[in-house]
């Protein structure tokens, strides 16, 4: 029945259009507003005082919270405020990075990892634009760091943390080739041996060797913390996690939220002997792997007191070093880019336990993933995200061909029957009960399937949303560029209607920022609705009528590379329809409802 079909196909766009405004409130159009107002909002705090922490340094555990944790550093130390990064590096001495990924600079104060830039990443697709900036020093606002230290005993003597200065070999310089050597010996005979490597790419390997050369065995624990003092400008939406995350013990997979977390304050999951944890951004994370030869005490904190801050760290248990012996404990830390090959080869190279979910890959992981790989592959092949895409919206309706032809047949020979069922409507108008029977009756007996039609538009529905996290949480798509002046498929079309197209010299606000792939999207929709007959209902017919429209407004401000595969999809549906129904005999409405749109209609005096 044409009725229950359209009736149907509104619910299913209706159902859409409410989960898109509900899920996708939160576009990436804030994505290169977001990098550049931090990078901003940086500059400007940095010309007022950055406020240290008083107190105990944190190498103590006074003034922390009374857990089995208490004895990892929780409070930053107390730090005379700079005015730009190049102050806060000089404050202290340094051990250069140089990685074909990487720049920056290990603080041997801490040995901290605490300037780490990505050399391939910019905050915005202009060529000169800054390079990312994932890890920073502690006296900046936008402190972020790795530190890896010990939890000692008065029987210890002072064992390395925040505030211990190691000794670095002249002239080092972290490379690929060249691993670096840190070291530093307290007054109790424990010498403690640091090596620090890292491969091409963004992980740190920190191997620590404790010797004993005193009398008694002593006992140390190792612990690890990622510590950030800001976070993202603007909220992330709930189709994908920022902030603390994990996968360690029992549990799992933790992902705890930044507003969680200055809830909570504190979450102890179970103690563990493998995973990981960190703190992750849309594109960028930070991670620790803590050995696994020794269980140890994972933890996610939020501390309001001085700066607020929130932190990643573990704790193992007590490692004991025999006298005249020595014991090495490893720790890699991770920090950069969330490639999916490179994280994938991380967790298949370092039996890093489901290291893969650092990229936030959903719920519906089983269509997200196999779309990324198939639009990846083709990428490789054709040199162009756009155009893979494109091919991808091929192979998809190709595999859906069948569904889809079996669908468009029945919605072909629906037409076919339309003056029966204009005839069993005339026949039992006043009694619906036998006007239903006898629909179905008609229906039985022509093969029909009054719901096929909504197939194509419920199958679509899964690949949007697969293809719309694809362009959202990969790295891989930032900055792709297409044809024209398309420059990122992660960005909106970045030209509007209402100035034509650039043409005029004014700004358009951004509800109006209505692109040519946008009006492309908009016209194939609406060609598309116009292939079948106009519904009878008024109500039906307003909203079909409508649709194309409110969808062009809505998609406007969705990544470009999303709207080029909805214009696409229907361009081939369009023609996939129109070849089935002349095959089938159905007449193609589109000519007439194009018609009858733009035909003047009589008066009731004519």
């Amino acid at each position: 029945m044409e009725n229950n079909r359209n009736f149907f196909i509104t619910i299913a766009l209706s159902v859409l259009i409410l989960t898109l405004w509900q899920v996708f409130y939160m576009n990436p159009r804030v994505e290169s507003q977001r990098e550049a107002a931090r990078i901003e909002a940086e500059r400007v705090a940095q010309q007022a005082p950055a406020a240290g922490t008083p107190g105990t340094a944190p190498g103590t555990s006074a003034g922390l919270p009374a857990t089995p944790q208490a004895g990892v550093p929780g409070a930053p130390t107390t730090q005379v405020a700079v005015a730009d990064r190049a102050q806060a590096l000089a404050a202290s001495g340094r051990v250069p990075v140089d990685t074909p990924s990487l720049k920056g600079s290990i603080n041997l104060t801490g040995a901290r990892i605490d300037d780490i830039s990505l050399k391939h990443y910019r905050v915005t697709v202009e060529p000169n634009s800054p390079v990312i900036e994932l890890l920073n020093p502690q006296a900046l606002p936008s402190g972020f760091y790795s530190e890896i230290g010990f939890v000692g005993s008065e029987a210890t003597g002072a064992v390395p943390g925040p505030d211990t200065v190691w000794t670095a070999e002249a002239n080092a310089t972290l490379t690929p080739a060249t691993p670096v050597t840190l070291t530093y010996t307290n007054d109790k005979n424990l010498t403690f041996k640091r090596t620090i490597a890292v491969d091409q790419n963004y992980m740190f390997t920190v191997t620590d060797t404790v010797t004993n050369a005193g009398a008694a065995d002593i006992a140390v624990s190792n612990y690890g913390r990622l510590t950030r003092f800001d976070k993202p400008l603007h909220a992330s939406t709930y189709v994908l996690h920022e902030g603390l995350i994990g996968v360690t013990g029992t549990e799992g997979l933790q992902e705890i939220k930044y507003s969680t977390i200055e809830e909570d304050k504190q979450i102890l999951p179970g103690k563990s002997t493998d995973g990981w944890l960190g703190i992750t951004d849309k594109y960028w994370a930070a991670s620790l792997v803590p050995s696994a030869k020794q269980p140890f005490q994972p933890r996610f904190s939020y501390f309001a007191d001085g700066r607020p801050r929130y932190q990643a760290d573990f704790m193992t248990d007590p490692i004991t070093v025999a006298a005249g012996q020595s014991a090495t404990v490893e720790t890699l830390v991770f920090a950069g880019a969330k490639e999916v090959a490179k994280i994938n080869a991380y967790e298949e190279d370092r039996q890093i336990r489901q290291f893969n979910l650092l990229i936030d890959w959903g719920w519906f992981y089983f269509i997200t993933k196999p779309m990324f790989w198939l639009i990846d592959t083709l990428y490789k092949m054709l040199g162009n995200f756009g155009l893979a895409i494109l091919a991808t919206t091929v192979i998809v309706k190709a595999i859906f061909f069948p569904l889809a032809n079996k669908s468009y047949k029945s919605m072909a020979n629906m037409k076919m029957v339309q003056p029966k069922m204009l005839e069993i409507r005339e026949k039992y108008a006043d009694d619906k009960m036998k006007q239903q029977q006898a629909m179905m009756e008609l229906y039985k007996t022509e093969k029909i399937n009054p719901l096929a039609g909504c197939w194509p538009v419920l199958i679509q529905i899964p690949v949007f949303f697969a293809l719309y996290k694809v362009l959202y949480v990969t790295i891989e798509m930032r900055h792709a560029p297409f044809f024209g002046w398309i420059h990122d498929l992660a960005a909106p079309d970045p030209t509007s209607l209402f100035n034509l197209f650039g043409l005029l010299p004014w700004g358009v606000p951004a509800f109006l920022m209505i692109g040519v792939w946008p009006l492309i999207m908009g016209v194939t929709m609406f060609l598309q609705m116009r292939m079948n007959p106009t519904p009878p209902d008024p109500t039906q017919a307003m909203i079909f009528t409508w649709m194309p429209i409110l969808f062009t407004f809505m998609l406007a401000s969705f990544p470009a590379g999303l709207v080029i595969y909805w214009a696409w999809n229907n361009s081939l549906s369009i023609l996939q329809q129109g070849v089935i129904m002349k095959r089938q005999g159905a007449k193609i409405e589109l000519w007439d409802n194009l018609v009858a749109l733009f035909k003047k209609k009589p008066t009731p005096a004519e």
